[in-house]
């Protein structure tokens, strides 16, 4: 069975196994959402994700004793799992706002290409250009894994 994107973010804000809370904060961003005035809020909640999700990350691999940064694409999965990561923890940080209200304002946020998610997005990238010159070691470790 296939989980959705939206059923997987539920799956991810869900603490002590408490699915039905999850769900409802879920729903209950979605209706301040609208109430902001998106008539659609299934679509911000896509394009939130769609533009947090990084492609391009560092690992850190040891190579001659020396540990170096080496930029890597990103597994589909792993840009989901980040993504989530990022938008729940932007959300959680906002102390004295109800964690709907917070989620609400990050999605609308990462619909927009701001706010804390979508520059921790950007810091990636920046690390990862920082890092560009490290790339050799990315082909070079592999063709020594055999």
């Amino acid at each position: 069975m296939l989980l959705t994107q939206k059923q997987k973010f539920v799956n991810y804000i869900m603490q002590g196994g408490k699915k039905k809370l999850a769900q409802q904060l879920l729903e209950d961003a979605f209706t301040l959402i609208k109430e902001k005035g998106n008539k659609e809020p299934e679509t911000i909640f896509d394009k939130a994700f769609e533009n947090v999700m990084p492609h391009v990350e560092v690992r850190p691999r040891r190579i001659g004793g020396a540990i170096f940064q080496v930029p890597g694409d990103v597994a589909p999965r792993r840009q989901l799992f980040l993504a989530s990561k990022w938008i729940k923890e932007s959300a959680q940080s906002k102390k004295g706002t109800p964690f709907a209200k917070a989620l609400a304002l990050e999605l609308i946020d990462a619909s927009q290409e701001t706010g804390v998610a979508f520059k921790k997005k950007l810091d990636v990238y920046k690390n990862a250009e920082a890092n560009k010159v490290n790339a050799r070691f990315a082909r070079m470790n592999n063709n020594n894994k055999k």
